[in-house]
């Protein structure tokens, strides 16, 4: 019989049982959200220091931040049994996944990929899994995976033993020196990895016998099998990353799992698919940022052979030995680690997790440290009555007279002009507030502004129209009308100015910026005749911002949180193979990254904007359907800051980086003001945010914003 609550936490079912631990699905009310419950069992605590190991073991387990990794929110214990409560995650784990037969070398991939510089970091802070598995990989209802219980069978060392040694893990995965009682460091889980990766490819575990301590043994006397005489269609190179992987050596194995995922992409993407060694393919991948930077290869990599197959060391007739005398002793212990659960579906994008984590912003910060605003998702309108022929567009916009930056006209940041929004018609203005002009006249509603390569035209979406307006002549064009969606939402050309990608009806399109070409294009199906990097069908994306490099897409999503409600998330996309596979998820935010003041209310995000890099800048939304509490996120760090660059709290909307991230503009309203307050628009050097230092409005007329819910959605026009 299930107990009604352990804590706090209401149970609501039992998602599993084993020897080490029982795990149920339970709610939180204090923060509202679904969770997991892992219970130890009571035994543990016979152990007079079990309780200092607990908790100090469950501090450093819960301190882990990762996007790959299942957070934990709380420990504690319960009627002398200690507990765990971690994220609780819908998608299964990839056990299960094994029901349906071998998983696709791309998909083994894609999983790696993303796990790996989980293990990698955790590794680097004296963290070591112990039992990894399938039932410990376990995916959210993006499909993406994470790695759980990370840490937690440290804790169980202290409760088992043989013969003066602990032996802690699952006999199918567990590598030599761990099935021996040996010290380990971060290569006995990358050992297990190598066999998680065989069993994914081959439905079968690398070694099997009819009891758990036969299985120990072959791990440490048997070579690993040949994983193509099982499944022989796979690339011959996957044999030597298997090989390296298992090594019976553990000096011989990959030094790092971003290695051996690096290895394994680029076979299952076709790069040495024919390769007989695996070399070091990724020594310039930092396992701190896998996650956050796209994997430079080089052109030529050096070969470095996998080592010969390691012979048994003279002391595994001993251990044999004792192997077998400690069969019956050891027969309970090792079926408790069989069965152990792993089914812990973990939540995906609670509304309300961690705190927001404030810290102090920098004076001179580098540019390159924080990650893109969003932009909300805006009510799809009418197309306007009038109609601009395509007949013109040409294919190159750089074919265009461009305007010369003015002898005299400042530039800063690196820009010289800005485009914005009022009244529902395009104005520019110069960066120092000088030189406002209107340059729209029509009145139709407008949304998604941006300056095209040419730098005379700003381009905008007006219904389901894709058009661009020339600010000297006045001339609007229009690229092409999607007449048949319900949403367009996007329309945003990378820096090299080769590709666009296209938010319509809640899918993103990346295809190459060829007007001629676009000017044909009016539906889904001409999209996808274009033969794009991408269509991005998983989620409900919005809209889009690039990197630098244009190699990766931050795209505003719908998500939906533990209560069913729908919410506001930016993930990033790394799109350089998307032309093989789906694009591979950087990182999601906020979700349980960090929290916003006003997100768990109306969890929408009405703007956000990206430096390129590795910094963001979005908003939430507490007044005149956009306006909020400003945040910077950090990618490659995790930590988001609450932003308040005026002093005032609130409210900030439309945020948007300077060409070379030193400034930031954006538009502000005094919510102390009430409803007499105006909207301003603030260009202001990034690195002074939190100086103290004093700022002053552009130069526009008084009361020139009429409307306080219209959205400035400003744009600035790199200096030439």
């Amino acid at each position: 019989m299930n107990p009604e609550k352990i804590g706090r936490y209401e149970i609501k079912a039992e998602l599993g049982r084993g020897g080490m631990a029982t795990v149920y699905h339970a709610y939180d009310p204090r923060f509202e959200r679904e969770v997991a419950v892992k219970v130890l069992p009571r035994e543990m605590l016979h152990d007079p220091q079990f309780r200092l190991r607990f908790e100090r073991e469950a501090k450093t387990i819960a301190m882990l931040e990762h996007p790959a990794i299942v957070p934990v929110y709380d420990f504690g214990e319960e009627d002398g049994q200690p507990y765990f409560v971690m994220r609780y995650m819908p998608g299964g784990s990839l056990s299960e996944r094994f029901k349906k037969g071998p998983i696709p070398i791309q998909e083994a991939a894609r999983i790696f990929e993303r796990i790996a510089p989980a293990l990698d970091d955790a590794h680097a802070k004296g963290i070591i899994h112990r039992d990894l598995k399938p039932g410990n990989i376990l995916f959210d209802r993006l499909d993406e995976p994470y790695v759980s219980d990370f840490g937690i069978a440290k804790l169980t060392e202290s409760t088992a033993g043989l013969t003066g040694n602990t032996i802690i893990g699952t006999p199918a995965y567990m590598s030599p020196e761990q099935a021996q009682g040996e010290p380990v460091d971060g290569r006995s889980d990358i050992y297990a990895l190598g066999a998680i990766l065989f069993e994914m490819l081959t439905g079968k575990t690398p070694f099997e016998a009819d009891t758990p301590m036969g299985v120990v043994v072959k791990h440490i006397t048997e070579p690993t099998p040949h994983i193509l005489d099982i499944n022989p269609s796979l690339p011959p190179a996957i044999e030597a990353i298997i090989e390296k992987a298992m090594a019976k050596n553990k000096e011989a194995r990959f030094s790092r799992a971003a290695e051996l995922a690096a290895a394994l992409n680029n076979v299952a993407h076709g790069e040495g698919r024919d390769l007989k060694n695996i070399g070091d393919l990724t020594r310039d991948v930092s396992f701190q940022t896998l996650v956050a930077k796209r994997i430079e290869r080089p052109d030529t990599r050096a070969q470095v052979p996998v080592p010969a197959r390691v012979p048994p060391r003279k002391k595994i007739g001993l251990l044999i030995g004792l192997g077998v005398a400690g069969i019956l002793l050891c027969a309970g212990l090792f079926s408790a680690f069989l069965f152990t659960p792993g089914l812990l579906p973990f939540t995906l994008f609670p509304t309300k997790s961690l705190a927001t984590k404030t810290v102090d912003i920098p004076a001179s910060p580098a540019p390159n440290t924080l990650l893109p605003s969003e932009t909300a998702t805006l009510p799809p309108v009418l197309v306007p009555t009038y109609t601009f022929a395509p007949t013109s567009a040409p294919t190159n916009m750089a074919a265009h007279s461009l305007t010369p930056t003015v002898a005299g006209l400042p530039v800063l940041g690196g820009a010289d002009m800005i485009a914005f929004l009022n009244g529902n018609n395009i104005w520019v203005i110069n960066v120092d507030g000088s030189g406002l002009s209107q340059v729209t006249t029509d009145g139709t509603t407008k949304q998604d502004l941006q300056w095209m390569p040419d730098g005379t035209h700003v381009s905008y979406i007006s219904g389901t129209c894709i058009q661009y307006v020339d600010i000297n002549s006045k001339e609007v064009l229009t690229i092409t009308c999607f007449m048949s969606a319900k949403y367009l939402e996007a329309f945003r050309i990378s820096p090299d100015g080769m590709q666009v990608a296209i938010s319509r009806d809640r899918e993103i399109f990346v295809v190459p910026f060829d007007l001629d070409r676009l000017s044909q294009v009016n539906s889904r199906s001409d999209l996808t005749a274009m033969n794009g990097c991408i269509i991005y069908t998983k989620v409900a994306s919005k809209d889009v911002r690039w990197s630098n490099d244009g190699q990766k897409i931050a795209i505003g999503v719908l998500g939906v949180d533990d209560a069913g409600r729908q919410v506001d998330m930016v993930q990033v996309l790394d799109i350089k193979r998307c032309s093989a596979a789906e694009p591979r998820v950087m990182d999601t935010f906020p979700a349980s990254r960090f929290s916003m003041t006003g997100f768990s209310k109306n969890p929408v995000i009405p703007s956000f904007d990206w430096n390129g890099e590795t910094l963001f800048m979005l908003n939430s939304s507490i007044r005149n359907e956009g306006y909020g509490y400003l945040y910077g996120y950090n990618m490659e760090t995790y930590i988001a800051n609450a932003l308040d660059p005026l002093g005032s709290t609130c409210c900030y909307q439309d945020a948007v980086w300077s060409p070379d991230g030193r400034y930031v503009l954006f538009a502000y309203q005094d919510i102390l003001q009430g409803a007499d307050s105006r909207t301003q628009l603030y260009y202001i050097p990034y690195g002074t945010i939190g100086t103290g230092a004093s700022y002053t409005p552009l130069p526009l007329p008084d009361d020139f914003f009429q409307n306080p819910r219209e959205k400035p959605q400003s744009a600035l026009r790199p200096a030439r």
